[in-house]
């Protein structure tokens, strides 16, 4: 596609010679005022556009003002007879990528516009990389609505706008890090750094020069100087994952951190003062380790400003649908295979097993299932035997309980029954039991009201009044 060109300029003879020695290369398109170029710039889409400085009534400051203002930024460059310094730094600072004076040479010219082509190029991608970003780590990118889950994005909504430390906890494959990711991506520091560390993947020495940094022989094989991961960050966020597992120095590096907001590289002995906002991790205990004494009370509680819970796959059953549906897709389209279909006997084993494993279990078998079936039918009887290890412990998956055959008095889930067949029994069960209280329902089959409301529009027999 050929680069449009916008030339302004009010001299006749000058924007006619400008437009006929560029049009072999460009589309050009010329104005003879501000106005008349606002006019095509509400027309049409430039991806460059040159104009003079010192026109009648408005000047080429305003050009370069209006420019900017337009859903497709184009580069703008500046010409002028009137060549100053000044003038040049006034043109930079109003917007303008470059800067040239009059007589204009033609040469030049074309080599300001193909820069100023591929810095509008750079802008785009990374305008876009930043959109796919904010697309895969906001709160779209969560899949689910169970009840426990909405707690948590709305958590995060809380939390993310301010500079507070957050400690995330919860079991291996619930998600941590992503919910960690729509913490930077929703807070002011979303266009600067998120810089992960795994803290369980490296030794004590290697993590601590890692995340701090090092100067130069400061230890043996240290030949210079190296930035860790907390300069790396600032101005963003650092998540440090399996906290836990960081040694008691380390614990006391990060405290002073916490408390100083500066750090200090190993072998070194000057501040370094730091804008970083941390976000830790942990599939332990943190409190018992405080109180086994393997863990600093005093980092614990620093850490622990805000504490945000992942809830384990077990306690979001009501998820599973839509997370096999999710990720079934997912990898059709990664492998460029059809999306396999589940049968409602696959659905129900599916939705019974506890998925120790959490949603990075649940993912695993997802790839399988495509790589494998390659769009066919996903029965019960194609799912490995270890998925019905602990089948009718649906209604223990629920925290609440209150849909286990203990509670509800009902015999337990019958695989014989089709998926909606047991939806509509736990359902209705769920009903008598609140008394026709929707909200204690919704919550008893750890659903949202919402799509409560959505299956009894479904299945308006089941509904019942106290």
């Amino acid at each position: 596609m050929v680069p449009t060109v916008l030339l302004v300029d009010d001299e006749r003879h000058t924007r006619e010679g400008l437009q006929q020695a560029l049009e072999d290369n460009f589309d050009v398109s010329i104005a003879a005022s501000a106005d008349e170029a606002f006019n095509l710039m509400a027309a049409e889409t430039y991806d460059v556009i040159v104009t003079d400085l010192r026109m009648p009534g408005k000047s080429g400051l305003k050009v370069i003002d209006k420019a900017l203002t337009l859903p497709n930024r184009p580069a703008v460059l500046m010409m002028t007879a009137y060549g100053s310094i000044d003038t040049a730094v006034e043109a930079m600072r109003r917007g303008a990528v470059d800067f040239l004076t009059k007589p204009v040479n033609i040469e030049r010219l074309e080599i300001l516009i193909n820069r100023a082509l591929k810095s509008r190029t750079l802008e785009v991608e990374v305008k876009q990389l930043h959109e796919r970003l904010d697309e895969k780590f906001n709160f779209k990118g969560i899949v689910g609505d169970s009840p426990k889950l909405l707690e948590v994005i709305d958590r995060v909504k809380l939390v993310a706008p301010s500079k507070a430390t957050i400690l995330v906890e919860g079991e291996s494959g619930t998600g941590k890090e992503l919910i960690a990711q729509a913490i930077h991506q929703s807070s002011p520091r979303a266009r600067a750094a998120f810089v992960a560390v795994h803290c369980a993947s490296l030794s004590e020495n290697l993590l601590e020069s890692e995340i701090f940094g090092h100067e130069r022989g400061a230890f043996t094989g240290a030949m210079e100087r190296r930035v860790g991961r907390f300069e790396a960050a600032d101005g963003g966020t650092l998540f440090l994952d399996e906290i836990g597992e960081i040694s008691a120095s380390t614990q006391v590096k990060l405290l002073r951190f916490l408390e100083t907001k500066s750090i200090e590289r190993v072998g070194g002995s000057k501040p370094i003062d730091l804008d970083v906002r941390l976000v830790a991790a942990t599939n332990r205990d943190l409190a018992a380790m405080v109180r086994e004494g393997k863990f600093r009370e005093d980092l614990y509680f620093r850490l622990n400003v805000v504490g945000i819970r992942m809830p384990p796959l077990r306690e979001r059953v009501s998820d599973i649908s839509t997370l096999l549906a999710h990720y079934l897709k997912y990898f059709a389209e990664e492998n460029g295979l059809p999306v396999p279909s589940v049968e409602p006997g696959a659905l129900a084993t599916l939705s019974s097993y506890r998925w120790p494993g959490n949603i990075r279990e649940l993912r695993n078998f997802c790839e399988n299932a495509v790589v494998l079936h390659r769009g066919g039918k996903l029965t019960e009887y194609d799912i490995d035997p270890r998925f019905r290890a602990d089948h009718g412990g649906m209604g223990e998956s629920v925290s609440t309980g209150d849909t286990s055959a203990a509670a509800t008095g009902s015999a337990p889930l019958a695989s014989s029954l089709s998926v909606e067949e047991n939806e509509k029994r736990l359902l209705r069960e769920a009903l008598i039991k609140s008394r026709g209280n929707r909200t204690k329902a919704a919550k008893m089959m750890g659903i949202s009201r919402r799509t409560l409301h959505r299956k009894l529009a479904l299945w308006p027999e089941l509904d019942v009044t106290d």
